[in-house]
C-alpha cells in the first residue's frame, strides 16, 4: 500500500501593479496650460492699456505745455536797415564828400555795397552819378560830360608803366595802373603797355572821326564814343595791350597771359572791364577786353564779388545802347 503524499500548502496571491490614467494626466496638463495662457493673456492686455493710458497722459501734458502754432506769435519789430537809409543824412558821408574824398564816402555809407545799394535804390540823392570829378562817374551814349569839354585837373603819366601814346590819367587811376602793371610783372605774366589814356574833347572828335571814315557811323558807334561821350576825357580809362619786347595791339590782349591775368586780377587794384562779352545790348560797344575803367579798389571789389557786367547795372542805370537825339 502506497504511502499517501502530505497537500502542498497554498502560495500567497501577488496583486497586480496599478498603471497610471494616461488620458487623465493629459487632460490635467491641458487645463492647467489655458490656465496659465489666459492668465497672461489678462496680464498683457492690463499692461497695454494701462501704457496706452499713459502714453495718453503724457501726450496731454506736452500738448499743453506745448509752444503756440507760429500764427499765433507775436511778429517782432526789426530795425530799419542802413540799406534803406539815406546815406546822404549821415554827416560822415556828407563831410567826407565835401572834402573830395570819395574813399571815405563809400566807407561812411557802410562801404561799398551798401553803397551801390542806396545808389540804386534812389537812397543817396547826394550821390552824382553825371559828376566827372567822382570814382562812381558813369558816362554812356546817354550820358554826356557837364561841361561837354572836362578836362580833369590833375593828370600824369603811369610810373614804371610804357606809354605808347603818351597816355596820362588822373593820379589815382595812375597809381593804381602802376601798381596793376608792377604786380604782373612780378607775378611772371609779362609786360603790360598802356596804349591810350586821356583824350580831351578835340582829340575824342579825331579819333571818332577816323572810325566813322572807315566804318561809318554805324560801325563806328559800336567801337567808338562820340566827343563828350567818351570814358577816356574822365580820366579814369586806359586802354592796355601786351609786350613781348615790341608791344601788341588791342586786339592781343585777350589771348595773352597779360591779358589773362588782367582779367582776373584787375579788380583787386581798382579796374574793371568796362565793355564786357555780352553787354552790348546795355553799353552800346562791343567788347573790348582791353579798356578797363578805374573805380576804386572798394567799388571794383562789390563789383567783382556781385558778379556785375556793366556799370549801368550795378548802379541801377537804365541801359544805353544808343545816343539820343
Amino acid at each position: 500500500m502506497r504511502a499517501e503524499t502530505a497537500p502542498v500548502p497554498d502560495q500567497p496571491v501577488r496583486h497586480a501593479r496599478t498603471r497610471p490614467n494616461r488620458r487623465l494626466l493629459a487632460a490635467v496638463l491641458i487645463a492647467a496650460l489655458c490656465v496659465l495662457l489666459i492668465g497672461l493673456t489678462v496680464a498683457v492686455i492690463a499692461f497695454v492699456a494701462g501704457r496706452a493710458a499713459d502714453d495718453a497722459a503724457v501726450a496731454s501734458v506736452a500738448a499743453a505745455q506745448a509752444p503756440p502754432p507760429v500764427s499765433q506769435l507775436p511778429v517782432p519789430t526789426l530795425e530799419q536797415s542802413p540799406v534803406s537809409a539815406d546815406i546822404c543824412s549821415r554827416p560822415a558821408v556828407v563831410s567826407a564828400l565835401e572834402a573830395g574824398d570819395d574813399t571815405a564816402a563809400i566807407e561812411a555809407a557802410g562801404g561799398a555795397e551798401w553803397f551801390r545799394i542806396a545808389v540804386a535804390g534812389g537812397d543817396a540823392p547826394c550821390i552824382d552819378l553825371a559828376d566827372p570829378t567822382r570814382l562812381w562817374v558813369v558816362i554812356n551814349k546817354t550820358r554826356q560830360y557837364d561841361p561837354v569839354d572836362y578836362w580833369p585837373a590833375d593828370l600824369m603819366f603811369p610810373d614804371g608803366v610804357r606809354s605808347l601814346e603818351g597816355g596820362s590819367l588822373r593820379a589815382d587811376a595812375s597809381a593804381a595802373l602802376t601798381a596793376m602793371v608792377t604786380a604782373a610783372r612780378d607775378a611772371g605774366v609779362g609786360e603790360i603797355a598802356l596804349m591810350s589814356g586821356f583824350r580831351s574833347f578835340p582829340s575824342q572828335m579825331a579819333t571818332y572821326g577816323r572810325h566813322v571814315d572807315s566804318r561809318g557811323t554805324e560801325g563806328a558807334d559800336l567801337v567808338s564814343a562820340r566827343p563828350g561821350y567818351s570814358e577816356h576825357q574822365s580820366g579814369l580809362a586806359g586802354d592796355v595791350v601786351p609786350c613781348a619786347g615790341p608791344c601788341g595791339t588791342l586786339d592781343d590782349l585777350a589771348a595773352s597771359a597779360q591779358g589773362e591775368w588782367v582779367a582776373a586780377h584787375s579788380w583787386e587794384y581798382g579796374w574793371i572791364a568796362r565793355y564786357a562779352e555780352g553787354s552790348t545790348d546795355v553799353t552800346g560797344y562791343l567788347p573790348e577786353p582791353w579798356h578797363l575803367r578805374y573805380i576804386g579798389p572798394e567799388l571794383a571789389r562789390a563789383y567783382h564779388d556781385g558778379g556785375w557786367k556793366t556799370l549801368e547795372e550795378f548802379f541801377g542805370l537804365p541801359p544805353a545802347p544808343t545816343y539820343v537825339g
